[in-house]
């Protein structure tokens, strides 16, 4: 850890929670930014917008183990918190990073008491279980913890966005602000997956991404939009030997599928080199 101190300068570094307690404590307009590290420009994003809004700018790194609900998903996780480190010190807009230890968010031993709806049952939802809860579970702990004034997530997980939305803002009157997904120069949704992804993998997302537009595009001259759906499923999967959990459209308001194309999203999670991908347009 002592590295880790050595390279920051004006960021500062909280390692426990006594230690954010303690810095957090003069400060009431907190934007807050959480992350399981592998930063992307995605993040940055986040944190362009947390500068822009709020006088103070938190980020959090924490590989949360409760929300993934493949032990294996979770081993492979890409990990470099010093190179993550480097970038946020490098944008000189992030004031404090928090590195919380697994004791730090879970002091408490209490079993988590969140469970999806069956309306919310969908999407991820349906494909991972647990994950959501676990999202939930961590975020509201967070939210506690840190005790900010807004907090910045990206709409590439829409679902996941919509969740804490719908489950934080109320509860504990702070502002969730969405922020655009940000996409490489072949259009591929940034994530810290896309590091377990070579170049023909990311060749193969950037021409999904593609096929994902036109889809949406013809969607509009379609009567009977599921079958239409089903259909292209059927074909992407079969033109890219790919496993696709869902392909559906869905209503941006309240996720319930849609047959129309107004105030919609495509969502789309697939399998690429063992590494499973999400996006929405």
């Amino acid at each position: 850890m002592f590295y880790l101190l050595n390279i920051l300068i004006q960021m500062k570094i909280l390692l426990d929670n006594t230690s954010l307690f303690k810095s957090l404590r003069p400060y009431n307009d907190l934007g807050f930014v959480p992350t399981m590290g592998g930063v992307h420009k995605g993040h940055l994003s986040l944190i362009n917008k947390s500068k822009r809004l709020c006088r103070t700018t938190i980020v959090s790194i924490f590989v949360n183990p409760k929300q993934f609900n493949n032990k294996k998903d979770l081993k492979s996780y890409p990990r470099d918190i010093n190179n993550d480190l480097k970038i946020l010190k490098k944008t000189k807009k992030v004031d404090f990073v928090y590195l919380p230890r697994f004791k730090d968010i879970y002091s408490d031993k209490n079993k988590s008491q969140i469970k999806l709806s069956k309306k919310d049952t969908i999407l991820c939802a349906k494909y991972r279980k647990g994950h959501f809860e676990g999202v939930l579970d961590v975020m509201e702990r967070l939210t506690k913890i840190v005790n900010p004034k807004k907090i910045f997530m990206g709409e590439k997980d829409f679902q996941q966005l919509y969740l804490v939305k719908k489950r934080l803002e109320k509860k504990y009157k702070i502002k969730i602000i969405s922020c655009k997904t940000i996409r490489d120069s072949n259009n591929v949704a940034l994530s810290s997956r896309n590091f377990l992804l070579n170049k023909l993998n990311l060749k193969v997302a950037a021409s999904i991404y593609l096929k994902l537009v036109n889809i949406k595009k013809n969607l509009k001259k379609e009567k009977n939009i599921l079958d239409f759906l089903n259909h292209q499923k059927i074909k992407l999967k079969k033109n890219y030997k790919i496993k696709i959990d869902y392909l559906e459209l869905r209503n941006i308001k309240n996720l319930k599928v849609s047959k129309k194309t107004n105030n919609s999203r495509l969502f789309i999670a697939y399998y690429l080199n063992n590494v499973r991908l999400i996006d929405n347009i």
